[in-house]
């Protein structure tokens, strides 16, 4: 079997590179790359676009609120590189396809997940990663599929009490006591399910020529 020298693995980033979000679970994962990064939290209202939802496909949603962070960021003569992605949750039941948001207070979040119980849902990750100089884009999508097992409201109630998942879309994390709710995930890339696709990501920096 071959082994990897340190030499093997990519540099850092030749540019300055800005995550736009405020999110821990993004910094963590975008560290594991081992590149360097500051945090600024773009000023979106997300929530006055979900008025387009219904006429675009998920992924072309998740792109385009990954693109308004990115213009929210972007300065004029700027040198940098901006990484934005955003993560949207899709149930389709009934005929109906339902925007999952962040569920915000523990009532949110239990009802969501009794929604979310017995069925399977989508999280698709939009991913851009723009050169702030010239404004090339490089961009990627990342889905994610979820079944949940059937469960009863006091599974939830006792979930949402213990980890207060509220900042989650779809309202849980796989990364504590939430992976018990489920019954199968489609993933080739779990990273995705926690907010940022690191292969997808590693890509866009190789294709940005950033790796």
């Amino acid at each position: 079997m071959e082994t990897s020298s340190p030499a093997d693995f990519p540099s850092p980033v030749r540019s300055a590179l800005v995550l736009g979000s405020s999110s821990r679970y993004r910094a963590e994962l975008l560290a594991r790359l081992g590149v360097p990064f500051t945090q600024e939290s773009p000023d979106v209202d997300e929530e006055s676009y979900d008025v387009h939802f219904p006429s675009m496909s998920a992924e072309d949603f998740a792109l385009t609120l990954a693109r308004a962070k990115v213009a929210a960021l972007r300065r004029q003569g700027g040198d940098r590189w901006l990484l934005c992605a955003d993560q949207v949750g899709v149930l389709e039941t009934g005929g109906e396809r339902i925007l999952l948001r962040k569920p915000g207070t523990p009532e949110r979040c239990v009802e969501q997940l009794l929604r979310l119980a017995g069925r399977t849902h989508r999280l698709v990750n939009g991913v851009v990663l723009l050169s702030e100089r010239d404004g090339t884009e490089y961009t990627a999508i990342d889905v994610q599929q979820l079944e949940m097992r059937p469960f009863e409201r006091t599974e939830a109630e006792a979930y949402v009490e213990l980890r207060a998942p509220l900042d989650s879309a779809g309202g849980y994390r796989i990364e504590d006591e939430g992976i018990r709710l489920f019954e199968r995930i489609v993933s080739s890339d779990y990273t995705g399910i926690i907010g940022l696709p690191l292969i997808a990501t590693a890509r866009l920096f190789r294709q940005a020529g950033q790796l």
